[in-house]
């Protein structure tokens, strides 16, 4: 009803303004504390939650105490009133929640689904008392006749909306979270608090972990562990390696560093009640001789470095170079984190063109602008001007031409002449001349140093 005839009924209604988007948030939240009964959690708008506890039920003695430790877990996350129903298709459980009489309700066929009323099929208020005023009051009047009399009068959706409260029609809920292809938990009896107990546990849910990898084949790039607290606080540590593994040490050192890194520490409260290990990212691993070359042994060091180094530092602060189709050198590598996979076009050990080889490995990602002296006989340069130092020229190699890409946007140095260039010092530079549309023909510029 309108608020004012509600203020006239009950003087002393209090009235408080809709907030849809905290709502949403709030309900995420209970999403997540949900998450410690099944993995399988959807959120059914506006206000519920579905859960697929599917497997899950026996981990708690049956689903009547498992809606009793939910309902606790709900009441002391503020929720007042719920309504709980556990039903064998997600739309039943639905209908049971919002119209049967007791809360919560368990079914195990269509029996309690056929006596709820035809507001159920939530149809719209107009088809609703169209429905009442012909003498169907409940679902079970609508299914002892014919469809056909439905579907003429309202529309093929109303038929198949029909099938799946009565659980005729299963429709699969969408979990927020997609379950990780190898998991492992831990349901504590008595709440832990003890950061070595804790510890362990986490050690021997990454072993069973580890073992599941092994015999699917694969290796985890990515493990989250997962802490419910009792009083509905979940603390979530997440670790990434560079390269697929399963070895237990090598995750645990992660882990550790993990958290001696974190700003907000656990905290344990009053106690942990379930933990759970998972790898959420894998790759395929498969199994391979070891060999005397001790540089695969120095690549699996690199790589662990790096997952530590990323640990403490953090991903944007770890990077590598990686190389990007393009002639144009300062266009030719990006940087990206250690960590991410390599691209098709990495390079490899003795795959560099030529022209790729020559150049320095120290690139200026943006050229510095220097005075050049050319020698009249063989128009190579003869001396330089960079940083207010000249550097008198002992061998110039080159030119070597690099146009710019027309399919790019422009450099802005037009096409560039390269010279590999050594001063009578032994420094070693790598210079280029720009052709640009200026009243000066030619400009001088510094891109590389060589060591």
């Amino acid at each position: 009803m309108a608020l004012a005839d509600a203020r006239a009924c009950v003087p002393d209604l209090r009235a408080i303004s809709t907030r849809p988007a905290a709502d949403a948030v709030y309900l995420e939240c209970l999403a997540a504390l949900a998450q410690a009964f099944t993995p399988s959690v959807a959120l059914d708008l506006p206000d519920g939650l579905a859960l697929d506890i599917t497997g899950c039920a026996h981990l708690f003695q049956g689903e009547e105490r498992m809606a009793a430790r939910l309902g606790n877990a709900l009441r002391e996350a503020g929720v007042s009133a719920m309504r709980i129903a556990v039903a064998p298709t997600p739309d039943m459980a639905r209908a049971l929640a919002r119209f049967a009489r007791q809360t919560p309700c368990f079914a195990d066929d269509d029996e309690l689904a056929r006596m709820l009323p035809v507001a159920a099929l939530e149809c719209g208020h107009e088809d609703t008392i169209a429905l009442k005023r012909a003498g169907l009051k409940t679902l079970a009047d609508i299914a002892n006749r014919p469809s056909v009399l439905f579907t003429s009068r309202f529309t093929p959706a109303f038929s198949e909306k029909l099938a799946r409260v009565l659980g005729e029609t299963d429709r699969r809920i969408t979990p927020l979270r997609t379950p990780a292809p190898c998991r492992a938990e831990r349901s504590c009896a008595e709440p832990v608090a003890s950061h070595d107990v804790i510890a362990g546990i986490v050690n021997e849910l990454a072993e069973v972990v580890s073992e599941k990898l092994h015999e699917r084949g694969e290796g985890g790039r990515a493990f989250l562990a997962t802490f419910m607290r009792t009083d509905g606080a979940i603390f979530r540590v997440g670790v990434e390696t560079s390269r697929p593994t399963r070895d237990p040490a090598v995750i645990m050192r992660l882990y550790r560093d993990r958290l001696d890194t974190l700003a907000d520490p656990l905290d344990p409260g009053f106690g942990f009640d379930l933990i759970r290990f998972e790898a959420v990212r894998t790759q395929n691993l498969a199994e391979r001789q070891t060999t005397l070359d001790a540089r695969e042994e120095k690549s699996g060091e690199l790589a662990q470095l790096i997952d530590r180094l990323t640990i403490i530092l953090g991903p944007a602060n770890v990077t590598r170079l990686q190389p990007v189709d393009s002639h144009i050198p300062e266009r030719a590598q990006t940087m990206i984190p250690a960590g991410a996979v390599a691209a098709s076009n990495a390079w490899a050990r003795g795959t560099q063109p030529p022209s790729q080889s020559l150049r320095p490995p120290l690139i200026f990602a943006h050229p510095h602008p220097i005075e050049v002296a050319i020698d009249d006989r063989n128009e190579a340069p003869s001396s330089l001007r960079w940083r207010r130092d000249i550097h008198r020229l002992a061998h110039a190699t080159g030119p070597e031409r690099i146009a710019d890409e027309w399919w790019r946007t422009p450099s802005g140095y037009g096409t560039r002449d390269y010279y590999r260039v050594e001063s009578t010092t032994g420094s070693r530079f790598w210079i280029f001349r720009a052709a640009t549309q200026t009243p000066e023909p030619h400009r001088w510029f510094l891109h590389g140093l060589f060591p």
